[in-house]
C-alpha cells in the first residue's frame, strides 16, 4: 500500500522538523558492523560510521553475523513465539545463565530471580514494582504487629494487669488524665490511631543520584532528574529524592530529612508507654553505575559505598540500572562490579537482544524476592521463546574463551580514551571533559553561549550545539554522534566492540576538524549544509 504525502508525516512530525534543523534526517538502508548505510542522490550506499551504537544497544555491532544467522534459524524452525502462560524452558535457561555471570562479577552464590519484559524502562517499571510490593507487605506486616499489641494491652489494662503509664500522653500535648485506667487507655489508642493513620497511607519515595534517567514510562520518568521529561507527568506516580553525585554525606541526610514514624503501645515496669516505629518511607535507591542521558557520569566507589550503607541500615533495597552500562560495555558484565556496588536489583536490557530482538529482565536477589508478585504482574511479549534463545546466544559471545569480549572493549575503550584525550589536550577551550569506562564514553563540550558568532551562540544557549555538532560531523565525516538526553554538551560514543584504529582515527580527523571550527568562530562553514 502507498503512503499518502499526509501519512509520511504523521510519525512523530516534530521529532522529524528537529532533525531536520540540525541535518541528522537521514535514512539508513543497511548496517553491518559500527557502519551504517545511507543513498546518495545518485541511489549509491554511503558508508556513515556509527558511534550511536543503537544507544548501547549493539556491544556486538549491527547484524552480528553469528545472531543473524541464529535467529534466522530460529525463524525457519517455527519456534512458538507466543505461547503465553506455558512452561518457558529458554526463559529459565536464560535466567540461569545470566545468575552463573552474576555469581562470578559478584563472589557470591545467591540468587537472583529473573522477572522479563520487552524493554528497559518497563524492567525499570518492574522492579520497583516489585521493591514496592515488598514495602506494602512490610508496612502490612508492620500495622498488624502494632495492632496486635493494641490488642494485648487493651485486655491488660481491662484485666487491671497494667496502666497507662504516666506520661504516656505527654506526646499528645496532653498530661492531664481522668484517673480510670480503661477510659485512658482508650483514648490513648484512640490518639495511636490518628497518628498511624494518614503515615499509613504516605505515598512511597524513592531516591535516586542527580543526573538519573531511567526511561519515561510513567513510573520511570520519576526517577529521571531531568525535569522537562518529569515534570509534566509528577501528578501520575511516586516522587523521588535526588541527591549531588559528588556529596555521598547527602544519603544519609536525604533519608533523615523524610524520616517518618508510626506509634506503638508496649508495656515497660507495668505501665503501657508510646514507642516509636520505623515507617518503611523509602521504596528503592535507584541508580546508573554509568549514567547514560545525565552526561556519561561515572559513580565513583565512595558513593557506591555510601548507598548500600544507608540503605542497609533502613532496608532499602537497591536497584542497579545496567540497561545501558551492563552486557560488557564498560569492560566487565556489569559496571557497578567495577565499583564494587552490590544490587539488590538488576536490570538488563539493550545489547542483551544482541541487536535484533527487543528483550529487557529484572533480577532480583532471593533475600527479597516476593513470590507473589508473579500473580499480579505479566507483559503479554516478555519471556518468549525467541528473544529468549537469542540473548542466550548473547551471553554465549559475551563469555566465550573466558570472556575475551570484555578484554577486548576494555582494550578498545583504552585506546578510544587516549585519543579522545589528546584532542582535548590539543583543544581545551573547545573540549571540557572525556569521562566513562570502557566503549560508555562522553565527549563534553565548553558551552558556547558567549561566541562571538550569534548562530553558535544561539545553538549554545538553545541547548542545541551538541546536535548541531552532530549534524556537522554527520554531513562533513560520514561519522554519527548523538548528544545524551539530558547533557545536550555531551556527545555520547557507544560503538561496538568490534572498533578499530581506523574508525577511531576517522572520528579523530572528524572531532579535531569541528574543534578548530568552533575555535575559529567559523559559523558559516559550521552550518553548511
Amino acid at each position: 500500500m502507498n503512503a499518502t504525502a499526509s501519512e509520511t508525516g504523521l510519525a512523530e512530525p516534530h521529532l522529524a522538523e528537529v532533525l531536520a534543523a540540525v541535518g541528522l534526517d537521514v535514512e539508513y538502508v543497511r548496517a553491518e558492523g559500527n557502519t551504517l548505510y545511507r543513498l546518495d542522490e545518485d541511489q549509491r550506499e554511503v558508508p556513515v560510521l556509527d558511534f550511536v551504537g543503537g544507544f548501547g544497544s549493539l556491544i556486538l555491532g549491527h547484524n552480528h553475523p553469528e545472531i543473524v544467522a541464529f535467529a534466522q534459524d530460529l525463524l525457519r524452525s517455527r519456534l512458538p513465539i507466543h505461547a503465553q502462560f506455558s512452561r518457558a524452558p529458554h526463559a529459565n535457561r536464560l535466567a540461569a545463565a545470566l545468575n552463573s555471570v552474576l555469581s562470578r562479577e559478584l563472589g557470591d552464590d545467591e540468587r537472583y530471580f529473573a522477572i522479563f519484559a520487552n524493554s528497559g524502562a518497563e524492567a525499570v517499571e518492574a522492579a520497583v514494582k516489585h521493591a514496592e510490593f515488598d514495602r506494602m507487605l512490610k508496612v502490612a506486616a508492620l500495622s498488624e504487629e502494632i495492632n496486635d499489641h493494641v490488642a494485648r494491652i487493651r485486655t491488660l489494662v481491662r484485666d487491671g494487669l497494667v496502666v497507662p503509664a504516666a506520661g504516656a500522653h505527654e506526646r499528645f500535648g496532653d498530661a492531664d488524665r481522668s484517673g480510670d485506667p480503661v477510659r485512658d487507655i482508650e483514648e490513648l489508642i484512640a490518639r495511636v490511631d490518628r497518628w498511624n493513620a494518614p503515615r499509613l497511607s504516605r505515598a512511597p519515595l524513592f531516591l535516586a543520584p542527580e543526573g538519573a534517567f531511567h526511561g519515561k514510562l510513567v513510573g520511570s520518568v520519576q526517577l529521571t532528574h531531568n525535569e522537562a521529561f518529569r515534570t509534566p507527568f509528577k501528578a501520575l506516580a511516586a516522587q523521588a529524592r535526588f541527591v549531588p553525585l559528588d556529596q555521598p554525606e547527602a544519603i544519609r541526610k536525604t533519608i533523615d530529612a523524610e524520616r517518618t514514624v508510626l506509634l506503638d503501645l508496649a508495656v515497660e515496669d507495668g505501665t503501657v508507654t508510646v514507642v516509636e516505629r520505623d515507617f518503611p518511607v523509602f521504596c528503592a535507591f535507584v541508580l546508573e553505575p554509568i549514567q547514560g542521558e545525565g552526561g556519561i557520569n561515572v559513580v565513583s566507589r565512595e558513593f557506591a559505598e555510601a548507598v548500600r550503607k544507608a540503605c542497609d541500615a533502613i532496608d532499602c533495597p537497591v536497584v542497579v540500572d545496567e540497561i545501558q552500562s551492563g552486557m560488557g560495555r564498560s569492560g566487565a558484565f556489569l559496571a557497578s562490579s567495577l565499583i564494587g556496588l552490590r544490587g539488590d536489583y538488576y536490570t538488563l536490557a539493550k545489547s542483551l537482544g544482541g541487536g535484533v530482538a527487543k528483550t529487557s529482565v529484572a533480577l532480583i536477589r532471593e533475600s527479597r524476592y516476593r513470590k507473589e508478585f508473579e500473580l499480579v504482574h505479566s507483559s503479554t511479549f516478555a519471556k518468549d521463546g525467541f528473544s529468549s534463545l537469542v540473548a542466550l546466544k548473547v551471553l554465549e559471545l559475551l563469555e566465550a574463551d573466558d570472556g575475551r569480549l570484555y578484554r577486548v572493549v576494555e582494550e578498545r575503550g583504552r585506546s578510544l580514551r587516549a585519543m579522545l584525550d589528546a584532542v582535548r589536550a590539543e583543544f581545551p577551550d573547545i573540549l571540557k571533559d572525556v569521562r566513562g569506562a570502557g566503549l560508555m564514553l562522553g565527549v563534553e563540550f565548553q558551552d558556547q553561549s558567549g561566541s562571538t558568532a550569534a548562530t553558535i551562540q544561539g545553538l549554545s544557549r538553545s541547548g542545541f550545539l551538541g546536535y548541531a555538532v552532530a549534524g556537522y560531523l554527520l554531513r562533513g565525516h560520514g561519522v554519527r554522534l548523538f548528544p545524551t538526553g539530558s547533557a545536550a554538551n555531551t556527545l555520547r560514543l557507544e560503538p561496538s566492540a568490534g572498533l578499530t584504529d581506523a574508525e577511531i582515527a576517522q572520528l579523530e580527523a572528524a572531532l579535531k576538524d569541528v574543534c578548530a571550527v568552533l575555535r575559529d568562530q567559523d559559523e558559516g562553514r559550521f552550518m553548511a549544509s
